[in-house]
C-alpha cells in the first residue's frame, strides 16, 4: 500500500514522465540517448519514487529478475596461523545505481574490485580483490524510477559489507547539469567524509589525466551525510565519485546494459586503475579496527 509520501513521490514522476514524451521518438529510441535523458530526469525531480530499498522490495509489480537485479561477492577471509598474519579486506566497492539507472556503475564496480565486468576474470590477474555489492536497474525503460538516494540504501547486504569494512567507496553516475558543469565535460567529483581518501582519489585520476573535482562545493554531490551508505563504515567515513555523463559515455564502445561489458575503452581501465591505484595507497598500513 502507498504511502502519502509515496503517492506524492509518484506524482511527480509520472509529471516527470509526460514531459520526456516531448523528447523526439528518434530520439528516445535509442538506448545510450534514454538512459542519460533518464539521468537527467531524475536530477530534476525533488524526490525519489521509492523511500529506501525495503519500500521498493516490498512493493507489488516491481519483481527481482524482471526490474532489478542485486549482486554481491564477499571474499572468504581465514587465518588459523600463530606465526602469520594473513590479510583481511578493508575495502567495499558500492553501487546502488547501477545497470541502466546510473549506465556503467556496475562494470566500474566489478573492475574497481578486481573483476572484468565481461567474464568476472580477476583483474589484474594478481589482484588485490575487493568486495562489492550492486543494485542495478534491468528494465529496458524508465530505471531511473528505481532510483533510491544513498542516504537511504538500507539493503540488509549492503549495510553488513560497509559496516563489516574500513573503507568503502560509492559509485555513482551524475548529469553535467547537476555537476554544475558545461555540457560535454568528463569529469568525475570525489565526495565522501574520508579526507585522505577524497585526496588520494584526487591525485590519483588527476594523475591519469581525468578531471578531478572535489565535490565538498556541490551540496547534492559531495556525499558527506553521515547516512550515506559509503559512509557507514567502520569509523562512520568514505570515498564517494560522481562521474558525468560524457566521462561514462566514453568508457564503453556500444553504451548500453547488454552491450557496455564487452566494449570496455582504454578509458575505462584507465580510470579504473586510478581509482584501485588511491584504495591501495589508502590501506597501505592501515590496521582493521
Amino acid at each position: 500500500m502507498a504511502t502519502v509520501a509515496g503517492a506524492s513521490r509518484r506524482a511527480i514522476l509520472a509529471t516527470i514522465a509526460a514531459a520526456a514524451a516531448a523528447v523526439p521518438f528518434a530520439l528516445a529510441r535509442r538506448a545510450p540517448q534514454r538512459e542519460a535523458i533518464e539521468e537527467l530526469l531524475h536530477v530534476s525531480s525533488t524526490s525519489d519514487l521509492y523511500a529506501s530499498n525495503t519500500e521498493l522490495y516490498s512493493t507489488g509489480g516491481v519483481a527481482e529478475g524482471t526490474d532489478y537485479a542485486r549482486r554481491y561477492k564477499r571474499h572468504e577471509q581465514f587465518d588459523d596461523s600463530a606465526a602469520q598474519k594473513f590479510p583481511f579486506t578493508k575495502t567495499a566497492i558500492i553501487a546502488p545505481h547501477g545497470g541502466g539507472i546510473e549506465a556503467g556503475t556496475s562494470e566500474l564496480c566489478l573492475a574497481v574490485a578486481g573483476y572484468d565486468p565481461k567474464d568476472l576474470a580477476t583483474t589484474p590477474a594478481g589482484g588485490p580483490a575487493h568486495d562489492y555489492w550492486m543494485f542495478e536497474g534491468i528494465r529496458s525503460s524508465n530505471n531511473a524510477e528505481l532510483h533510491v538516494t544513498s542516504t537511504h540504501c538500507d539493503d540488509g547486504v549492503a549495510l553488513a559489507f560497509a559496516a563489516g569494512s574500513r573503507n568503502a567507496l560509492g559509485l555513482h553516475g551524475c548529469s553535467t547539469t547537476a555537476a554544475g558543469l558545461p555540457d560535454g565535460t568528463q569529469a568525475a567529483l570525489v565526495g565522501g567524509r574520508s579526507g585522505t581518501f577524497k585526496q588520494y582519489l584526487i591525485q590519483e585520476l588527476t594523475a591519469a589525466g581525468f578531471q578531478a573535482i572535489d565535490a565538498a562545493s556541490n551540496e547534492a554531490l559531495k556525499g558527506e551525510d553521515p547516512e550515506n551508505i559509503a559512509n557507514r563504515t567502520l569509523v562512520g567515513a568514505g570515498g564517494q565519485l560522481e562521474i558525468t555523463t560524457p566521462l561514462r559515455a566514453a568508457m564503453f564502445g556500444t553504451n548500453t546494459i547488454a552491450q557496455r561489458k564487452n566494449t570496455t575503452t582504454a578509458v575505462f581501465w584507465s580510470f579504473t586503475a586510478a581509482i584501485r591505484t588511491a584504495i591501495a595507497r589508502l590501506e597501505a598500513g592501515q590496521v582493521v579496527l
